[in-house]
């Protein structure tokens, strides 16, 4: 713990203003929240409230030749589980050697996967709530590999992000199988995008998994709205396969000029085996569920958002013919870059 802090401080200074700017760059966000369970279906956590900071990042970029580039981030965060009173704990989120010619890149490390990158960047509130498919566990927002990404045309319209990775995310490899994933985008000049994905993880045993997803958006400077549908197999030894779908649609819009306003439903159409492992917001994991997100993003500077919002999750009867309580969390949450 204490060489990674060193380490942290070494970045800053290597960094600091009185450096030339050859030594590199450093920049970094944080966000957190206010929170407070109001209802939720399991009574344990009911009633919970207090601060936290779910996500500090400090990243260092450095440009090594024309062509040659690197990155370290670190990355601290809380358990999340509403239980823990441990403090933040930092671990190594990229970590990556970077190759440009022209409109392509190979990128060589621990860096972004493509499984919901584009996503992620499209709906523009991580610092409220993850992605569906991150939220949910249906992968992983890093890996270590090699990355291939960039665009077939010079007007960068077409692009495309594809990696093969050790499927450990930024932990050690465990296996001797791999992960591949591949990402194929389009934009128009009129603010439309689509994008299609795809992954194979060969994993331990019978326990390989493979993903398929679909994405439309539209973007302008005031507004935009975007809709994903996503399949997930997973082999289940002895029981056959295990096949979880979620859809979702969002959107944010800009009401003035310092208050944009957001909202998102997402639809599990299946019970999702991992959701009382969700940090920050536990789901019940024997009944198919509905997620709705929405607030407002109040600008007062620069790189600072201050945002209201609430997270809600009603479920169906499950199986067992009952309907788990619905969870509301309202929430404060603050977001700000450097």
């Amino acid at each position: 713990m204490n060489k990674l802090l060193w380490a942290l401080c070494g970045m800053m200074i290597v960094s600091s203003p009185t450096f030339a700017q050859d030594q590199g760059n450093i920049s970094g966000y944080m966000f957190g929240d206010y929170y407070y369970v109001v209802a939720n279906h399991n009574k344990d956590i009911e009633d919970a409230n207090g601060f936290w900071m779910r996500r500090i990042y400090l990243t260092y970029d450095k440009g090594l030749s024309e062509q040659f580039s690197m990155r370290v981030r670190m990355e601290m965060s809380n358990p999340g589980d509403f239980t823990s009173t441990s403090k933040m704990t930092p671990v190594v989120k990229d970590s990556y050697l970077k190759w440009t010619k022209g409109l392509n890149s190979i990128v060589l490390g621990i860096s972004p996967t493509p499984t919901w990158d584009f996503i992620e960047h499209f709906w523009g509130y991580r610092s409220v709530e993850k992605t569906p498919l991150d939220l949910q566990k249906f992968g992983s927002s890093r890996d270590f590999g090699i990355a291939f990404k960039g665009h077939f045309d010079v007007e960068k319209r077409f692009g495309y992000h594809s990696m093969l990775a050790n499927g450990s995310s930024n932990g050690t490899e465990n296996n001797d199988g791999k992960k591949v994933m591949l990402s194929l985008s389009a934009k128009t000049d009129a603010g439309f995008v689509v994008e299609g994905y795809a992954d194979y993880e060969d994993r331990s045993g019978d326990n390989n998994r493979y993903t398929l997803q679909g994405f439309a958006g539209y973007k302008t400077r005031t507004a935009r709205v975007g809709a994903q549908f996503s399949h997930q197999n997973r082999q289940v030894p002895g029981a056959g396969d295990l096949n979880l779908e979620i859809s979702s649609l969002f959107g944010a819009a800009k009401l003035t000029d310092k208050v944009w306003g957001f909202a998102r439903v997402d639809r599990q159409f299946d019970a999702n085996p991992d959701g009382a492992k969700i940090s920050y917001i536990p789901f019940d994991n024997s009944a198919k569920s509905t997620l709705l997100v929405g607030g407002v993003d109040l600008r007062p500077a620069k790189d600072v958002h201050l945002m209201p919002n609430v997270e809600a999750v009603i479920y169906d009867k499950n199986d067992a013919g009952f309907t788990p309580d619905t969870d509301v969390i309202p929430r404060f949450s603050f977001y700000y870059k450097f």
